[in-house]
């Protein structure tokens, strides 16, 4: 089993990129997938999470309007779309997954996961 977390790189302000979380070995459009990011001297925040076979989808205040997460079942990978990107959107992202079910409000705590993609780094230059 494994994650995979690309789409990562260096943009400027306002720019967009979308990050991509190909999974191996188990299907995840059954798994319930969260993206987060840490920047440098801080914490893991959660950005966004998406319930398994297109459930409800949540967001982190910070990115609401400004982040889409989405599913391709057929590709069997989560993206997520960023778009007006700010500085303070620089971090490493990383995906998670979780195969069993939980409240959506669980998927915003990194602890709920069971896999985890090794990061992609997004810089944003002002």
């Amino acid at each position: 089993v494994q994650l995979q977390a690309s789409g990562g790189g260096l943009v400027q302000a306002g720019g967009s990129l979308r990050l991509s979380c190909a999974a191996s070995g188990f299907a995840l459009d059954r798994s319930f997938i969260g993206w987060f990011r840490q920047a440098p001297g801080k914490g893991r925040e959660g950005v966004s999470c998406i319930s398994s076979s297109g459930g409800p989808t949540s967001y982190a205040d910070s990115v609401k309007g400004q982040f889409t997460i989405s599913r391709d079942n057929a590709k069997n990978i989560v993206y997520l779309q960023m778009n007006s990107l700010k500085s303070e959107d620089t971090a490493v992202y990383y995906c998670a997954a979780r195969r069993s079910a939980v409240v959506l409000s669980a998927l915003r705590n990194f602890r709920s996961y069971d896999y985890w993609g090794q990061g992609t780094q997004v810089t944003v230059s002002s």
